[in-house]
């Protein structure tokens, strides 16, 4: 059994940031691609940035530049770096892990910018 779990949303001004935490535990063999998608009010889900088990990272065009995703292997936990956030951010973060071939998803956390 795998838990995914996510934390670290809230409310924030624009142009500031915030930084999001997916920790990975339970039966964990060996993580391999990780990543973070987001779904604004209204909308599907988006795919915003992603790192893969070499440590490459990739991101939407609409993040780059001011998002960074990282991961810590000691505590098997996965960050989003979020910073200059505009109004356009706001939306339910989600971290996919992928382990032994499937993705395990967490419930989300909530982002919300604005003055």
């Amino acid at each position: 059994q795998v838990q995914v779990v996510e934390s670290g949303g809230g409310l924030v001004h624009p142009g500031g940031s915030l930084r999001l935490s997916c920790a990975v535990s339970g039966s964990i063999v060996s993580i391999n691609a990780m990543g973070w998608y987001r779904q604004a009010p209204g909308k599907g889900r988006e795919w915003v940035a992603g790192l893969s088990r070499t440590g490459s990272t990739n991101y939407a065009d609409s993040v780059k530049g001011r998002f960074t995703i990282s991961r810590d292997n000691a505590k098997n936990t996965v960050y989003l770096q979020m910073n200059s956030l505009k109004s356009e951010d706001t939306a339910d973060y989600y971290c996919d892990i992928g382990i032994g071939g499937r993705s395990y998803w967490g419930q989300g956390t909530q982002v919300t910018v604005s003055s």
